[in-house]
């Protein structure tokens, strides 16, 4: 089991009643209640065991720390940081925050999907985190099926526009993942079309999209997709979050290449 950390240490045993200063005594609890330890932090946020600890004398994280350090110790943000006030809430876009994209619940693809009527899309990197559950993408296939816009957008590792040695090789490999995924699903026999494009644009996120309802993970180098910290967001009238990253997205299609 990882160390609890000194700075936690000194709020779990009390010292004759005095409490010790810079610490940061809600956030501590709650990595007590989750069972967490300041390893478990490290390896889960993917950095340095020094930013935790400052936390937890009482530094305030950024942002995206925050949402993520809350998702991950089912807490409420402004519970574990209380002077932040009215500042620490979360945007009104924003459903939840999810430290990892391979951690985001079936439930949350599911319905993300299950729920469009208009448009599903997805902008991603070298293939889908879902791609081999067969639950998920029958459902994509069975939406398809009955109307809704499907859209892949996937980029890869040497993904050519085309006219160049090997053009497609990738390409053809990446929508095969994806067609795969999609051929055990027959509401595609009855006419449903699924649109597939490959890209060699940089992503700084990947996009899961099912109409306003939004998946978004956000890349770092040097860390791999599946550990990407991710914002789930619900397109809202007066934001501009989700906006943001769908225009992204058309951005990103409109260059891409289609694949047969």
């Amino acid at each position: 089991m990882g160390r609890l950390g000194t700075s936690c240490v000194r709020v779990v045993l009390p010292s004759r009643g005095v409490e010790a200063p810079g610490v940061n005594e809600p956030l501590c609890r709650a990595l007590l209640r989750a069972r967490l330890t300041e390893d478990d932090l490290v390896a889960e946020l993917q950095v340095d065991p020094k930013t935790v600890r400052r936390w937890l004398e009482g530094r305030v994280p950024y942002p995206r720390h925050r949402w993520a350090l809350a998702a991950l110790l089912g807490a409420d943000e402004a519970d574990l940081w209380p002077q932040l006030g009215a500042q620490g809430s979360l945007p009104g876009e924003v459903r939840a925050v999810y430290p990892r994209l391979d951690r985001v619940p079936r439930e949350v693809w599911l319905d993300l999907y299950g729920s469009a009527r208009d448009e599903i899309g997805v902008l991603a990197f070298g293939g889908l985190s879902h791609a081999d559950d067969p639950e998920v993408m029958a459902l994509v296939a069975a939406r398809a099926g009955s109307g809704v816009r499907v859209r892949f957008c996937l980029a890869g590792q040497n993904v050519s526009d085309g006219g160049e040695p090997g053009a497609g090789r990738r390409g053809s490999t990446v929508a095969g993942q994806v067609r795969r995924a999609l051929v055990l699903a027959p509401p595609l026999a009855g006419g449903g079309g699924v649109l597939i494009r490959v890209h060699r644009a940089v992503l700084y996120q990947s996009i899961y999209r099912g109409d306003g309802q939004l998946l978004v993970a956000q890349h770092a180098y040097g860390v791999p997709p599946a550990r990407a910290p991710v914002l789930h967001l619900q397109r809202t009238d007066d934001g501009d979050m989700a906006v943001a990253y769908l225009d992204s997205f058309e951005q990103v299609w409109a260059k891409a290449r289609p694949v047969p």
